[in-house]
């Protein structure tokens, strides 16, 4: 709600470098901020980009000022160090670099720091997008959604998000006939929602394997172990892919939720005292589409899973837009892999599938090929430390690595 704070800093330090910005703003406390630094013209522009806002907190739960960036044991602690101040600093670092060295750029390089990502995008790239569009158009773009694996010390694998699920959630309404919690009833809608969300959890949805989740595995598999190279390589065999779908269900929660439109309860809602039948329950869930699920068709099948009439599914307004994956063979995702390669000489390149929703897709339903790309983190930091928990902390080396990765990809 006060990204304007953030976007005055980053004008200040812009403008005492010699480059020139623009501020744009539906709400005065959100405002967006453009930097460009010009280029030849020779090739269309190259957007990065990060977002001002972070999600709240919980002050008691966290062992240090979540908004004190307190560096301790090697790590800056704070809310947003993941998400996204270590991109927007990592773009901000990128945009004095280039300046300073007065690098002969073929495209403009456009910094796009924006309000609202985290869940109030009608202030940020919606507004951009809509009301804004020429002022970050461009034929790339980088931002969040990435991470490389950082293991015994070394580099392994980095994942440049390529694509991303889509957010499609519903809520399930169940109704009946309200009355004396004394009298048990057949109708009792707690019963027939509980039902529905059972059978909805025993669902699996088919797999769906994409360009980019393909790659992936396979990419994932020649830098594996033995045992996790033939899982890699046995998704797509009849005979073995169920018992592995089932392993990484139990063992490797991302790699399942990438292979299907993923359907999860989160919030219920029945009742207002013990000794009352209420005549409406509710279920939110949270569905998440792999690119090009027909949605229509998809609410059809949970509604023969679930089979009683008692129970409704009532689809949420859509958000961000089904806009498909970035290309894996053009300049942007190759200029990744080079400088992967020259940081990380063991290390490979993942297209990546996130889970989770960015700002990529409003750019990517425009046109934009967008990548995102992440800090260098350990595994345990990933599932304790990472975005939007309540000890959220970044590696101190891996800010500096971010900001180096990122400005040899835009010099690339």
């Amino acid at each position: 709600g006060n990204e304007s704070k953030v976007a005055d800093y980053l004008r200040k330090v812009l403008e005492a470098e010699g480059i020139s910005t623009q501020t744009f703003a539906k709400d005065p406390a959100r405002a967006n901020l453009v930097a460009r630094i010009k280029g030849s013209g020779r090739k269309r522009p190259l957007l990065i980009m990060g977002h001002t806002d972070v999600v709240g907190v919980q002050r008691d739960k966290w062992p240090v000022d979540p908004f004190g960036a307190v560096l301790q044991g090697g790590y800056v602690w704070g809310r947003g160090t993941t998400d996204d101040k270590d991109k927007l600093v990592s773009n901000l670092m990128t945009m004095l670099l280039l300046k300073r060295s007065g690098l002969a750029l073929d495209r403009d390089v456009i910094f796009l720091a924006e309000a609202g990502e985290e869940g109030t995008t009608s202030v940020g790239i919606d507004f951009m997008v809509q009301q804004h569009f020429p002022e970050i158009e461009a034929e790339f773009a980088l931002t969040e959604g990435g991470y490389a694996t950082l293991q015994n010390g070394s580099v392994s694998a980095i994942r440049v998000a390529t694509a991303e699920k889509v957010p499609r959630g519903a809520t399930l309404v169940a109704t009946g006939t309200s009355g004396h919690g004394s009298m048990p009833r057949l109708d009792n809608p707690l019963i027939h929602l509980s039902q529905a969300i059972a059978k909805l959890a025993a669902w699996e949805p088919p797999m769906q394997l994409n360009d980019t989740t393909r790659m992936y595995f396979e990419r994932l598999a020649s830098i594996s172990d033995a045992e996790s190279k033939a899982r890699y390589n046995g998704l797509t065999d009849p005979a073995r892919s169920g018992a592995i779908q089932q392993y990484f269900a139990r063992n490797e929660l991302d790699h399942y939720s990438m292979l299907r439109t993923s359907v999860v309860p989160t919030i219920i809602n029945a009742g207002f005292r013990s000794n009352v039948i209420p005549s409406q329950a509710e279920a939110r869930l949270d569905i998440r589409a792999v690119p090009g699920e027909d949605m229509r068709r998809f609410f059809e099948r949970m509604s023969a899973v679930i089979g009683d009439s008692a129970v409704k599914i009532v689809p949420a307004a859509e958000g961000r837009p089904d806009a498909g994956a970035s290309k894996l063979d053009n300049e942007m995702f190759r200029a990744l892999e080079r400088v992967g390669k020259q940081m990380y000489p063991q290390a490979v390149t993942l297209p990546y599938m996130t889970t989770g929703a960015t700002d990529m897709a409003q750019l990517r339903a425009k046109g934009v090929q967008c990548y995102g790309i992440g800090p260098a983190v350990t595994l345990e930091d990933f599932t304790e430390h990472w975005w939007h928990s309540d000890v959220e902390h970044i590696s101190e080396a891996s800010v500096y690595q971010l900001a180096e990765y990122t400005y040899r990809v835009v010099s690339e």
